[in-house]
């Protein structure tokens, strides 16, 4: 996401707890900055794109969080993009709002290659006098920008609805390949048809592709899905919505994690179910 503003020639200040992630941002014509107040003193809005609710909260009120903004925070606006509960971000943005900042409720979805062309989904929930004042900035982060709800809380029901499909998808799709193997068949060949039949589906073929080739290296890993399937199961239980597909799917993504395979990408899931049964 930085490296798509910059590129469109905006003004990034960024941080991170990795410091090489900073300072290649950095040759990339960022402003590095030791904390997350010294990346909000200067400017209007700041991302904070973090794992889960535990870092939304450090990054904002921890130790020379964005809350020590210099000046305070009154007329700044907060863009969480984390997948996290709604009640969280309802959470967040009351405690913002108290200090005079507007949220706007953005979690995300494509990967960092989409996210980096601009092209990645954003499902964003805020005031309509808040999107439209930072409209400009969505849609240089987004060609594919979705308002869902006028309230704080609103992105992140369609984002854990949205993983809780994709979770089932991609589990549905390595299912349907592990047997394709066992039975004999050529994996690419059995995707190829996939893709141009009624089976298909985005997630499926982007993570197939990469299962086929013994690609595992993270683009969105393991402990991410199994994260967001499990507050979307919570959230579905909570409203009174069985999700039977969506609690085998998370299983899926327990045993993978279980496995020592949470840092992986969730592509891992064809190896898991490829593996020989108790009974072969």
């Amino acid at each position: 996401m930085a490296l798509n503003l910059l590129t469109r020639g905006w003004r990034v200040q960024v941080h991170d707890l990795e410091r090489g992630k900073v300072d290649a941002l950095a040759a990339r014509g960022a402003i590095a900055c030791d904390h997350a107040a010294a990346v909000a003193a200067q400017v209007p809005v700041t991302i904070v794109a973090v794992v889960d609710a535990a870092q939304c909260e450090a990054v904002l009120w921890g130790e020379a969080g964005v809350h020590a903004r210099p000046g305070g925070l009154a007329g700044h606006t907060v863009m969480l993009c984390p997948t996290i509960a709604p009640e969280d971000v309802e959470r967040f943005a009351a405690r913002l709002a108290e200090a005079g900042a507007a949220t706007i409720d953005a979690p995300m979805s494509g990967g960092p290659q989409r996210a980096a062309d601009g092209t990645m989904s954003l499902m964003v929930g805020c005031a309509p006098a808040v999107h439209a004042s930072q409209r400009a900035l969505l849609e240089a982060l987004s060609n594919r920008l979705f308002v869902v709800g006028a309230r704080a809380g609103d992105g992140a029901r369609m984002k854990l609805v949205n993983n809780l499909l994709a979770g089932i998808n991609l589990v549905g799709a390595a299912e349907a390949m592990a047997l394709a193997q066992r039975l004999g068949m050529d994996p690419s060949a059995v995707l190829a048809v996939i893709e141009q039949s009624s089976g298909q589906s985005w997630v499926g073929s982007d993570r197939m592709r990469r299962a086929i080739a013994g690609d595992f290296a993270p683009r969105a890993q393991v402990t991410l899905l199994r994260k967001d399937t499990a507050l979307a199961l919570r959230v579905a239980h909570d409203a009174g919505v069985e999700t039977p597909l969506g609690a085998a799917a998370n299983a899926v993504f327990e045993r993978a994690f279980e496995r020592g395979w949470g840092h992986l990408d969730d592509a891992v899931v064809l190896r898991l179910l490829s593996e020989p049964t108790a009974g072969d």
